[in-house]
C-alpha cells in the first residue's frame, strides 16, 4: 500500500505539472464575448487546462487517501453566534472524492496518462473498494464511488472491486422499494452504477430499478411530489423547492448544479445502454428536453447562474452548473441524440468561459459555489472564493473538459 501511494506522489508531482508559461493563459477573471473564444477551444488548449486544473488538486492531495477535513460554520442566529466550529472529518470515498474520480476517469479516456490510474487505484485500494455507509447502504452518495470501482474492475476484473457496490445495489434490487431518490443529485451519483452493473452482467433488472427508481424521482408518489416539470424541461431540486416555493422574482427555483446532475446522468446512462433497455426512451426525451431549456437560459458570458429562473437571486458565473451542461450538451452530441448545429456554439461559449475567466494561472478554479441545495448555499462564489470542498468542482471540469476535447479533435467547432 505504501508503494502505491509513493508511486502516486512521483507520478503528480513531477509528469504532470503544467506550467502556463507560453500559453496564453488568463491571469484573472475575464468576461467571454458572446461567440466562442476560437484559441480557448484549440485541442492543444484544451488539454492543457484539463491537465492543469487536476494537476493543482492532485499536487494539494498527493495521498489520495487521507480524510477530507472542513470546517463548518455556525449560521447566523445559532445559540453561540455564528462563527466557526469544530472540524469535519468525511472518508474521501464520499460523493464530492467520487464525483472527481469520475472526471478523472473522463480524462483518462482522452488522455491515457499512467499516472491517472496509479491515483485512482490508490484511493480505492485504501478504501478498501468499500463504501461510506458499508455494503448494505441505500444511499446514492454513498454509491458514487462504484462508478470508478466499476471502471477499474472493467479493466482489471478481481472480484474485491465490486463486491461491496454490488451488493449495495443487489440488495436494492432485490427490495421492493424503489422511493430512494428524493433529490436530483441522486440520479447523477447512482444511475450510472446501475447501467454499468447492467452492461457488465446482461442482467436486465439492474435496468428495470434504476427505472422504477428514476421513475420515482421523476413523478413522484403518494406524499412524495414529482420534481421534474416537462413543461420547463428542468428539475426542482427535491421536494422544499416544488410550488408554491419560488425564488425572489417569483419564478421557480431551478438550481443550476441539480439540473447539471441530472443531465451528466442522463448521459452516462444513455452512452451503451441497449436499445431494448426500460426507460431508455424517457430518457432521451428528457435529454432533449433539458437540453432547450438551459440552452435559452444560457448567459450572455457563456456561463449559467445558479438560480436558472431567477438570475438576480445570487446572480454571476458558476463553474460546476456551466461544466456539467457543457458535459451533458457534448456527451448527447456525440451519442447521436442531440444535433450538433444546435448546441455546437452553446458549448464553445460555455467552454470559453470557463477556459478564460475560471481558471486560475496555476490550475485553481474559481466560481465554484460550494456544497448545498439551492442558489443561496456556499455564496459568495467569485473567481477567488474557495468552495468548502475541492475536489467535485474539479470533477465537473474534467467531465466537461473532456468532452469538449473530443468535439475539438473532430473538428466541431470548425477549426
Amino acid at each position: 500500500m505504501g508503494s502505491l501511494r509513493r508511486t502516486a506522489r512521483r507520478v503528480f508531482a513531477g509528469a504532470l505539472a503544467i506550467s502556463p508559461a507560453g500559453m496564453g493563459f488568463a491571469a484573472g477573471p475575464a468576461a467571454s464575448p458572446a461567440g466562442p473564444e476560437l484559441s480557448a477551444l484549440a485541442p492543444e488548449r484544451v488539454m492543457a487546462d484539463l491537465r492543469r486544473a487536476n494537476a493543482f488538486f492532485a499536487n494539494e492531495h498527493p495521498d489520495p487517501a487521507l480524510d477530507i477535513v472542513t470546517e463548518r460554520k455556525r449560521p447566523e442566529g445559532a445559540a453561540n453566534g455564528p462563527g466557526p466550529a469544530a472540524r469535519v472529518v468525511h472518508p474521501s470515498n464520499i460523493w464530492t472524492r467520487g464525483v472527481y474520480y469520475e472526471g478523472l476517469m473522463a480524462l483518462r479516456a482522452v488522455d491515457p496518462e499512467p499516472g491517472y490510474a496509479t491515483y485512482a487505484l490508490t484511493w480505492a485500494v485504501a478504501h478498501r473498494w468499500g463504501l461510506r455507509g458499508g455494503a448494505g447502504t441505500r444511499n446514492a452518495d454513498d454509491q458514487c464511488c462504484g462508478q470508478t470501482y466499476l471502471q477499474l474492475y472493467s479493466e482489471d476484473p478481481q472480484a474485491v472491486r465490486i463486491h461491496d457496490i454490488r451488493a449495495s445495489i443487489d440488495g436494492m434490487v432485490a427490495s421492493p422499494r424503489s422511493n430512494d431518490w428524493t433529490w436530483v443529485d441522486a440520479i447523477q451519483m447512482s444511475m450510472p452504477v446501475y447501467a454499468k452493473l447492467g452492461a457488465l452482467t446482461g442482467d436486465a433488472r439492474y435496468y428495470e430499478k434504476m427505472y422504477a427508481l428514476f421513475l420515482f424521482a421523476r413523478d413522484g408518489t403518494g406524499k412524495s411530489p414529482a420534481l421534474y416539470n416537462a413543461k420547463a424541461g428542468l428539475w426542482w431540486r427535491d421536494g422544499t423547492f416544488v410550488p408554491p416555493y419560488k425564488e425572489p422574482n417569483g419564478a421557480d427555483c431551478y438550481w443550476s448544479r441539480g439540473n447539471g446532475w441530472a443531465m451528466a446522468a442522463l448521459v452516462r446512462v444513455l452512452d451503451g445502454l441497449p436499445p431494448e433497455a426500460p426507460g431508455r426512451s424517457d430518457y432521451v426525451t428528457m435529454l432533449r428536453q433539458m437540453a432547450g431549456a438551459v440552452k435559452a437560459l444560457q448567459r450572455p458570458d457563456g456561463f449559467w447562474n445558479v438560480s436558472l429562473a431567477d438570475p438576480g437571486h445570487y446572480g454571476g458565473p458558476e463553474l460546476t452548473g456551466t461544466a456539467l451542461f457543457t458535459y451533458g450538451l457534448a456527451a448527447g452530441i456525440r451519442e447521436g441524440i442531440l444535433p450538433a448545429e444546435d448546441y455546437r456554439a452553446v458549448i464553445g461559449r460555455a467552454w470559453s468561459a470557463l477556459a478564460t475567466g475560471a481558471i486560475h494561472a496555476d490550475g485553481r478554479l474559481g466560481y465554484v459555489q460550494g456544497t448545498g441545495k439551492e442558489p443561496s448555499d456556499g455564496q459568495p462564489v467569485s473567481y477567488d472564493s474557495r468552495p468548502d470542498f475541492d475536489d467535485f468542482g474539479v470533477g465537473c471540469f474534467l467531465l466537461g473538459g473532456s468532452e469538449v476535447l473530443r468535439m475539438a479533435r473532430a473538428g466541431g467547432f470548425g477549426r
